[in-house]
């Protein structure tokens, strides 16, 4: 197959998680969560430790019911509108004052705070970078990332922190988007993102998980099956005709002609 772009997923196709467990997700989160707690002590928004409680019950009540719904709709709620539904929420209910003088900036930070410890964790597999060097040499294929996540920041930082940012013509997120893999949209965004808009019939997308793998086939792109070693808690069937299967990105040489 000659191929003009390879998508990739970013979690567990580019990236992996050190220690990986549930156990390990929860607490980089809670970690985050302190600190994003830390800055509204700072500007005086939260004034005693009820407050912060409320707050705590709050965030994760309306981060399980924006999960819920993405399930279902597959529309992203991004981790600062999480912050500003939440905080519009504790006004209504005079919990804290108003907050009209805060802006897209303020909620950026919360968010970048809230996803701080998560961000300690992901780390580039050894193979990584010389593979997108190669293929970055190679002049010929377009590369793209496509991340399910609901803060675009975190993936563009981490990119930028391992110098891969530039090997990429574009890097999307759910967050961005508004929709999450598998719906096809955020397939057909990413390669018009990347120039290659008519051409999904000669592009890969290579990822660990069925969303990569069904939401690719949906938008009529080659699928490529990244073996994960760990296996979360429940794994859906990948019922998708003619999938490549490899167990590291390295390998995908082996199918580009």
């Amino acid at each position: 197959m000659n191929v003009k772009g390879i998508i990739f997923d970013f979690g567990f196709t580019l990236f992996n998680f050190r220690n990986v467990s549930m156990d390990s997700y929860m607490d980089a989160y809670r970690r985050g969560l302190q600190k994003s707690i830390a800055l509204l002590k700072e500007q005086q928004i939260f004034k005693d430790q009820t407050v912060i409680e409320k707050f705590k019950k709050l965030i994760k009540r309306k981060r399980a019911s924006f999960f819920q719904k993405s399930m279902k709709t597959k529309e992203e709620f991004p981790t600062t509108f999480l912050f500003e539904q939440v905080l519009d929420l504790m006004v209504k209910k005079e919990l804290i004052d108003d907050l009209e003088e805060k802006n897209a900036d303020f909620y950026s930070e919360l968010a970048d705070l809230y996803h701080s410890g998560e961000a300690t964790e992901w780390v580039p597999f050894d193979f990584t970078k010389e593979t997108l060097e190669k293929l970055y040499n190679l002049g010929e294929i377009k590369l793209g990332v496509l991340s399910n996540h609901p803060h675009h920041s975190l993936v563009e930082n981490l990119l930028k922190k391992y110098d891969m940012d530039h090997y990429f013509d574009a890097v999307v997120t759910s967050a961005l988007y508004g929709k999450r893999k598998p719906d096809p949209g955020i397939f057909h965004y990413t390669l018009k993102k990347m120039g290659l808009e008519h051409s999904g019939a000669s592009c890969f997308m290579c990822g660990d998980e069925p969303a990569d793998i069904v939401g690719g086939h949906r938008a009529g792109v080659q699928t490529v099956l990244c073996e994960r070693v760990y296996k979360f808690p429940i794994e859906r069937a990948i019922n998708v005709p003619d999938v490549i299967e490899i167990k590291n990105i390295s390998e995908i040489f082996k199918h580009i002609s």
